[in-house]
């Protein structure tokens, strides 16, 4: 679901419907920062910093960033700290009181369940994001886009007020070379005592029975469970296995090998919920056939009323849905991670190849940066979206940022959180979706062109 797509009105909304509500975790310290300077409408990010148990720090953010009445639509919001390694300062305890303002927003007005979506790919702030979202009573961590052995063992840590380490991967390094991300609750803490949190449960998302046995067998702690999407998901894409092939359109080609083997993840135990063109009641029974707990959803619930997209950008999609069907392309080059990117087809956003062009490229905000060893043993950061001949500088060659997008940037845009330029320009938006064809309307009530979340669960109960 993007940055903010599944933000905590939705997730509130599904879990006071009595399904499990997720929230994005994915770049919540920048989506915080930038609600305080629109303005905070309703006060909502205001109400969750006072509910945060170290007042000093909420104080302190909300102060720096906070514009009463909003910042002007053609001036750029004032950055955020990049990540970095170690990662500590301010950008750390942003993200902490980011997660937990997420968290505990969706976790008002109801008794249902809540979790958090996180990508392992994204490694520098992902103890300080567990932390916050721990801090707010979480119920799930959901992670995919890697293998995350050592998630489950940090939540472990954190939920006993211990020192909470992930090893960074990093280009380059050399044997015996370790770079290890610490997190310490007892430091973060105003008085130095460390909470004692409720663990929330592990789910590993993955595409794989050989991942689900790995991480069932050598994570560093317990995996709860599983949610096995398939190539049709939205977002970011395992790639096919074995050496990647593509079809006369440019798309990746999956095969019979990249069929999760069912019957294996079953055989492990631990509940699993499948995911990738499952939004209907006839897909969750077939589902709860092949012994699933259920589906996980995320397309017909990106563009309901309560979603983080932008109306203007929702509204088109759905119009588009109606009149001529919306083209999902899955793009093996356009995330920096260099996973299969799943990205709608629609003008003014970055699927426009002219729109993107005319972007200068920067990176600023360097959540998808990777890690590398620099010449002198230290360690630099590197994103193969960034200014070509910044990334080449670093080691890279030019050859790898051929089709790489920012979809940092593209992100925050596609939920009305894009940056401004000099000239006045926004960054350019992106969507993502199911590449499964899909009829939005018949989530829509009699003589409307809308719907709401509580909308689509009616019918996928049905």
């Amino acid at each position: 679901m993007g940055v903010g797509v599944s933000n905590w009105v939705l997730a509130r909304a599904v879990a006071s419907a009595g399904q499990l509500g997720v929230v994005s975790g994915t770049g919540l310290a920048v989506v915080f920062a930038r609600r305080l300077q629109m303005g905070d409408p309703g006060g909502h990010m205001r109400r969750a910093a006072e509910a945060f148990p170290y007042q000093a720090i909420a104080r302190r953010i909300v102060d720096h960033y906070y514009i009463e009445g909003g910042k002007p639509d053609d001036k750029p919001f004032r950055p955020t700290p990049l990540p970095d390694f170690p990662f500590g300062g301010p950008i750390a305890e942003l993200t902490v009181l980011a997660n937990f303002a997420e968290v505990w927003l969706a976790k008002q007005g109801h008794g249902g369940a809540v979790g958090i979506n996180y990508l392992e790919k994204i490694q520098l702030p992902a103890l300080a994001q567990l932390f916050g979202a721990m801090l707010a009573g979480v119920d799930y961590v959901l992670m995919g886009a890697g293998i995350p052995r050592s998630i489950p063992g940090a939540i472990d840590a954190l939920a006993a007020g211990r020192t909470a380490e992930l090893k960074l991967d990093v280009d380059g390094a050399e044997p015996g070379e370790e770079w290890i991300n610490r997190f310490d609750p007892a430091a973060f803490a105003d008085d130095g005592a460390a909470p004692r949190l409720r663990r929330p449960k592990f789910f590993a998302i993955v595409s794989s029975a050989t991942l689900a046995m790995t991480l069932a067998r050598k994570s560093n702690g317990t995996v709860d469970g599983f949610v096995v999407e398939s190539s049709v998901a939205g977002g970011h894409n395992a790639p096919p296995r074995g050496p990647m092939q593509l079809t006369v359109a440019g798309e990746p080609i999956y095969g019979k090998r990249d069929n999760a083997e069912l019957d294996k993840i079953l055989a492990l135990g631990k509940p699993f919920y499948l995911a990738g063109g499952c939004a209907s009641p006839e897909k969750l029974r077939e589902a709860i056939t092949l012994g699933a707990s259920g589906i996980q959803v995320g397309t017909a619930f990106a563009f309901c009323d309560e979603s983080g997209i932008s109306p203007d950008l929702k509204r088109r999609i759905l119009t588009l849905n109606r009149d001529e069907g919306v083209r999902v392309f899955t793009d093996p080059s356009a995330s920096p991670t260099s996973f299969p990117f799943k990205v709608v087809q629609v003008s003014g956003t970055i699927s426009d190849a002219d729109v993107y062009a005319s972007r200068k490229r920067i990176c600023d905000l360097g959540y998808l940066r990777k890690a590398y060893r620099k010449e002198d043993g230290t360690l630099g950061h590197r994103c193969a979206a960034e200014p070509v001949d910044a990334y080449v500088r670093k080691g890279g060659t030019a050859e790898q940022t051929v089709g790489r997008k920012c979809i940092c940037n593209a992100l925050f845009s596609t939920i009305g959180l894009g940056q401004i330029d000099r000239s006045g320009k926004a960054e350019p938006a992106i969507v993502t979706a199911g590449s499964v064809e899909i009829d939005l309307t018949r989530f829509c009530a009699p003589d409307t062109s809308h719907y709401s979340a509580a909308d689509v669960i009616a019918v996928l109960l049905k």
